[in-house]
């Protein structure tokens, strides 16, 4: 038992003493396919499990059904463990979960006494009781959503099962209408339809608009409120008709259609296509004052894109049939990122880039007379953006985001050492006015608006379920601040502001039954093979024995500019406190935790960057006496399921478990399936033959050990493994899984004089996807399923 089990109110739970095995003949004989495989450039790469890559087939179903069996032969040897788990789990997430508070609608703009404009203001918020399987949309005048609260949308009507979840939501300038966005069973593929929101918050009207074969799609109202902007793809020819979400369809030929209220999806008006680019993605925007539709072109998922815009004061402020006509290229180049944050009182708009600057900055451009320039006809200017005065130049910290409120004001968060920082600043200047002082952690969720100096955060971390502070943005700014104190965070406990008028706590979330403060949270730097200092954090029992005992979870992502902030889990709370273990997490290269630099040190052929860190973590947590290669288990989900995959390849001697879910398995065949395109800006594309080497070099399908040979050599194990997937994972569609745990049996646990025992099995979930929108109870299912594992 860990030495803090007396603070808390359940004790940990039992493990057997023997570890789960299996022999080689427990598992499933699976088809090997000897003529499948491919030419790359002058070497053959063979392909034997191609055959799984049929997600409709018999075989692939019947190979999902075996295997699923197997896996729950696996968990039912675990000694309840599972069970408990599970028990333990539902209870700790039995908590009520609330977002911040969102205004919206003209009367946002009331003005006069307070009382005044508790009467006109409307709030939404998402709030889940407890166990619900979605969380419910309510709207309220007050922001705290205390008073005469009503539900404006509960997903949990809309299935028996609560797979319909609530995507993306969007609502009309004047708040009268809210255009939202449904995904069924996991997949990406949305249904869009429309409330007409009652300003008394009273029951809500459905309208008859639905907008099908949607699928990562903006939601931008123009502000006359006669419709929204959306995107679509042509249906998947395998489907015809059929549910959408299993299927493997590449998604290419994005398009950007502005529907019209009360009018069929067939007269929407086309407003972008690039069909001699596919694989362009565009989202658009519309400018706080209405007048000009932002869009941003992308191609892949680096982080720059194309910035076009349309002036609608132009052509009496609607999209017409010649909108399409009206776009003006401003940047015609894939050169930097460019998102828009606000428009200013004199007409022009702040942009963030990280043109020049790797870690971000303000620029203030003036759209009107780009338009001018560019006229009617698309002409491209002519490196326009070089021009643009900067706002706020690029800092030490990375500039994550900022949004622009009422009054001259500018909300900016900085990510500092993975911790945010967040900073007020004057719109037209951008000159500092103050810092909101936030303890450590993590900007979860932010709310603000153009109309409104109030704006509200949610903060998380590790040991902090959440806490809501309400800040006015129009109190910085009155009297003169130290520089050398603005802007570091508070080492712990609740915020304590200078000043009552500019921050306070509107809610914080409660956790009954569980002593947080049991626990701490460190940050370490490691050294990683090249030298590069790479940051990670642990999370642990007060009094930890650093005697290499203690069961370890080393988490990791490292791709796609993504941060891996501090936040809140009850699966990993459960893991610290009731299986005695330790939290890691490793902030790799690849992510966005220090800026673009960062980014691109772990992407292309430099992706042995990432495995190297997470290595150099691993054995950080050995050589400082936390654990032993035989007590660390490492898992990541999606591009960490890739690290997990070559993590196990490479070092089967540093870890003993590896959780690999929803991975990127096959480096040679990922662009090709839905989306997996996209991802040839950070990974390479084995169509080109200096990528296709080094992709080859890596890739978990390609690099899996056999029995007996190179890292499993003198009887050496390949550590337990445990992948998941789910079958309308649309986004790394199961193939990856299927072919990765096929290939793993195969040349580990069934090759001839196999000395693996340790098992190696997935679980294949059915109405789930990538993650997203997953209801509460699988969520518990799948956690106590993989802890259960894990523990034995």
């Amino acid at each position: 038992a860990s030495s803090h089990e007396a603070s808390t109110s359940a004790k940990s739970v039992s493990v057997p003493t023997t570890p789960c095995t299996l022999k080689p003949s427990d598992y499933p004989p699976v088809r090997r396919d000897e003529a499948a495989g491919d030419d790359y450039h002058g070497t053959r790469v063979a392909d034997p499990y191609r055959w799984l890559e049929d997600p409709d087939a018999d075989e692939t179903v019947a190979f999902v059904r075996a295997q699923n069996a197997l896996t729950e032969h696996v968990l039912a040897a675990c000694g309840g463990v599972q069970g408990a788990v599970a028990a333990e789990m539902t209870r700790l997430t039995n908590y009520e979960k609330v977002g911040v508070p969102y205004l919206h609608g003209t009367s946002a703009r009331a003005a006069g006494s307070s009382s005044d404009r508790k009467k006109h203001h409307r709030y939404h918020f998402m709030r889940n009781s407890g166990l619900q399987p979605q969380s419910v949309m309510y709207t309220s005048p007050d922001p705290a959503g205390q008073d005469a609260r009503s539900v404006l949308l509960d997903p949990n009507e809309l299935s028996s099962d609560g797979t319909v979840a609530l995507s993306s939501y969007a609502f009309s300038e004047d708040g009268a209408m809210m255009a939202y966005s449904l995904a069924s069973g996991g997949s990406d593929w949305v249904t869009v339809k429309v409330l007409k929101v009652q300003p008394d918050g009273s029951e809500p009207e459905h309208l008859p608009d639905e907008l099908r074969n949607v699928k990562f799609t903006s939601l931008a109202w123009t502000h006359d409120g006669r419709g929204f902007f959306y995107n679509r793809y042509a249906p998947p020819s395998s489907r015809e008709g059929g549910e959408l979400g299993t299927e493997t369809d590449s998604n290419v030929n994005q398009q950007l259609y502005y529907h019209v209220m009360g009018t069929p999806q067939s007269q929407d008006i086309l407003c972008f296509e690039a069909p001699s680019n596919p694989t362009w993605m565009v989202g658009a925007s519309v400018s706080t004052d209405g007048r000009f539709v932002i869009l941003t072109v992308a191609d892949g998922c680096d982080p720059v894109n194309r910035l076009y815009c349309v002036d609608l004061g132009a052509c009496d402020h609607r999209v017409q049939d010649d909108f399409m006509g009206r776009v003006v290229r401003v940047v015609d180049n894939f050169d930097a990122a460019w998102e828009y944050v606000g428009s200013q009182a004199d007409g022009s708009v702040t942009l963030r880039t990280n043109l020049d600057a790797p870690k971000y900055k303000l620029v203030r451009a003036d759209l009107a007379e780009c338009c001018a320039r560019g006229g009617q006809q698309g002409r491209p200017l002519d490196s326009v953006e070089r021009s643009w005065d900067v706002l706020v130049p690029e800092a030490e910290d990375v500039l994550e985001w900022a949004d622009a409120l009422a009054g001259d004001r500018l909300v900016v968060c900085y990510l500092r050492d993975v911790v945010n920082v967040v900073e007020v600043r004057a719109h037209g200047s951008g000159a500092l006015l103050g810092t909101v002082p936030l303890p450590v952690g993590s900007v979860y969720s932010f709310s603000g608006s153009h109309t409104s100096s109030t704006f509200y955060i949610k903060l998380t971390s590790f040991l902090e379920p959440g806490v809501t502070f309400e800040c006015d943005a129009a109190a910085y700014g009155g009297e003169a601040e130290d520089a050398a104190a603005v802007g570091a965070p508070q080492e712990s406990g609740p915020a304590q502001p200078d000043n009552t008028q500019r921050c306070s706590v509107l809610r914080r979330t409660e956790l009954a039954g569980f002593d947080l403060d049991a626990f701490t949270t460190e940050q370490v730097f490691v050294t990683s093979k090249d030298g590069t200092r790479v940051p990670m954090f642990l999370v642990y029992p007060k009094g930890l024995q650093r005697d290499g005992t203690n069961p370890t979870l080393l988490y990791g992502y490292g791709g796609f500019n993504i941060s891996l902030t501090p936040d809140f889990s009850v699966k990993r709370l459960v893991w610290c406190a009731r299986l005695g273990g330790v939290l890691a997490v490793a902030n790799l290269r690849g992510g966005g935790e220090y800026g673009e630099e960062w980014h691109r040190a772990g992407t292309y052929e430099r992706k042995q960057n990432v495995f190297d860190d997470f290595a150099a973590c691993a054995q950080h947590l050995i050589d400082s006496g936390i654990t032993s290669p035989e007590r660390l288990a490492v898992e990541g989900g999606s591009n960490g399921g890739l690290l997990v995959g070559a993590t196990c390849n490479q070092r089967p001697d540093l870890v003993a478990a590896g959780i690999a879910a929803v991975g990127v398995m096959d480096m040679l065949r990922f662009h090709k399936f839905t989306i997996g395109h996209a991802w040839c800006t950070d990974f390479g594309c084995a169509d080109e033959a200096d990528q296709f080497e080094y992709l080859r070099a890596y890739s978990p399908l390609h690099n899996v050990p056999r029995a007996g040979e190179g890292p499993l050599a003198k009887g050496r194990q390949y550590p337990s493994m445990l992948l998941l997937t789910a079958d309308h994972d649309d986004r790394v569609v199961p193939l990856h899984s299927l072919k990765h745990i096929a290939t793993l049996q195969e040349r580990v646990c069934r090759a001839r004089g196999s000395a693996q025992r340790a098992p190696i099995v997935i679980r294949v979930e059915e109405r789930a996807g990538h993650g997203s929108g997953k209801p509460t109870a699988k969520k518990i299912e799948e956690a106590a399923d993989v802890l259960a594992f894990l523990a034995t």
